[in-house]
């Protein structure tokens, strides 16, 4: 089911912790979502603090006695923590296997070794697309920048012919694909099915991704015509390395998880026998956990070991890995405390009573809310954990599709119009080397074109499936 009714019926859910009408709620989810942008953005507090203090705001304008709003806020953040801080910890150990052992750099040496001048937007796209799989849109850039700077010198390239496709695929990645953190909370939220939503993600980020990508990047070109900036090129990880694992080895090692997940959806798909042993077999290893534990184990050898890295150069990579990613474990769980403390007010209920008589999709609704999340707050990720709290009872009726087209929707309404409040349009703006009149032009479009096109994608998607 992808459009509203009266007909349609939330899910059952708790007693809200709050008896207020829609309006003091309407007014209660303002006031939280205002209080956090503006400690975010005006008083540059970090993003963990100001999401608990907008929970707190939330509860209180809503009415909701502060023990009660406090327990919600604790409950989200365990559940979401529990559910998704270890396969981030996880997803960080093989991004950084990847990056230190000199296999990213063996990926985009291969391709751009075997493409010719034309394709070289494409190529670059591909490149991220696959880098951008296990690691987070910033540890990405930092991975690729060098390499977009590299390439757009010596071409003699535009530096938006090469850098927009190179930012267009870490970002379709970032926000639509598991196992980033965004979609894995939003798939945990609305109850999806985490292969289905990774299958029909890739269905939607490859167009997506062309179209923002390759496409754009020559309107890009023309309207911010600029060179790479000489002091932004970086060393690669691989230059002190006397060896590199191959670029086969290298894709199968990031490939894992994906087939793993995706050989689980297929099973299930195919036999849909919750009692049948080849399925509960494929229920484990499929799973997001032992996925990613095992292509974290496979990487040691396949990346570390091919890399000449001996056993405590290995633990030293895996321990390195862990300690920047903490602030978004505790982010994402500060989210995941909002979002429940949105449910918990009843707001998700109250979204359904009001759009009951609306002619207009679940899937637009969900796109719409998570927009309006990202435009106020700046964070791919808060939008998308706080519009699938909101619009989680939307999937209580849908099929198992429709449910992870509605994670989708939602992840591209969270990379709308990235603008001055996201970490991401300054770290483009600085690595670039633009003003930010040139990156609202290329970056924030882009952006724009990501969300818009992707959940044209969705929407088409639901009319066939």
């Amino acid at each position: 089911m992808t459009h509203l009714s009266v007909e349609m019926l939330a899910a059952d859910a708790a007693e809200p912790i709050t008896s207020a009408g829609h309006a003091q709620l309407g007014i209660a989810v303002l006031a939280g979502i205002a209080v956090i942008v503006l400690l975010i953005t005006k008083f540059k507090l970090h993003a963990f603090l100001s999401l608990i203090i907008g929970s707190l705001v939330l509860g209180a304008v809503a009415g909701a006695p502060l023990d009660k709003a406090i327990t919600s806020f604790s409950t989200g953040l365990g559940t979401t923590v529990a559910g998704t801080g270890v396969l981030i910890a996880l997803g960080a150990v093989l991004g950084r296997l990847l990056a230190d052992s000199g296999g990213a750099d063996q990926i985009v040496d291969t391709i751009l070794a075997r493409a010719s001048r034309p394709a070289m937007p494409w190529a670059m796209v591909l490149i991220a697309g696959i880098v951008g799989l296990p690691i987070f849109f910033e540890v990405g850039i930092v991975l690729l920048i060098p390499v977009v700077l590299l390439v757009a010198k010596r071409g003699n390239f535009s530096l938006m012919r090469i850098g927009i496709p190179a930012l267009a695929g870490l970002s379709v990645m970032h926000g639509l694909i598991p196992p980033h953190p965004g979609p894995l909370v939003a798939i945990d939220a609305v109850g999806a099915n985490l292969g289905v939503t990774l299958a029909l993600g890739v269905v939607v980020a490859i167009p997506t991704a062309i179209i923002a990508g390759p496409v754009f990047s020559r309107y890009a070109a023309r309207w911010v015509d600029i060179r790479p900036p000489e002091k932004m090129v970086p060393e690669r990880a691989s230059d002190d390395l006397a060896k590199r694992p191959g670029f086969g080895i290298t894709v199968a090692t990031v490939l894992l998880p994906v087939v793993m997940m995706l050989a689980k959806a297929l099973v299930d798909i195919v036999i849909d026998d919750p009692e049948d042993t080849v399925q509960r077999v494929f229920d484990v290893v499929g799973s997001p956990l032992i996925a990613l534990l095992t292509a974290v184990l496979v990487a040691m050898f396949t990346l570390g070991r091919a890399a000449g890295f001996t056993r405590g150069r290995i633990a030293t990579t895996v321990e390195k890995s862990l300690a920047p990613i903490a602030g978004v474990v505790l982010i994402v769980g500060a989210g995941g405390g909002f979002k429940q403390t949105l449910v918990d007010a009843g707001v998700g209920q109250m979204i359904l009573d009001i759009s009951k008589g609306w002619n207009i999709s679940a899937l637009l609704l969900a796109w719409l809310i998570a927009v309006t999340i990202r435009l106020a707050t700046g964070s791919a990720t808060v939008a998308t954990i706080s519009a699938a709290g909101l619009v989680a009872p939307l999937a209580a009726d849908m099929s198992t599709t429709h449910a992870a087209l509605l994670v989708l929707a939602i992840g591209c309404g969270s990379l709308f119009f990235s603008h001055v409040n996201d970490a991401g349009f300054w770290l483009v703006k600085e690595y670039f080397g633009m003003n930010v009149g040139q990156t609202l032009k290329t970056w924030s479009v882009m952006e724009t074109l990501i969300s818009v096109v992707g959940i044209g994608c969705v929407l088409l998607l639901s009319l066939v499936l």
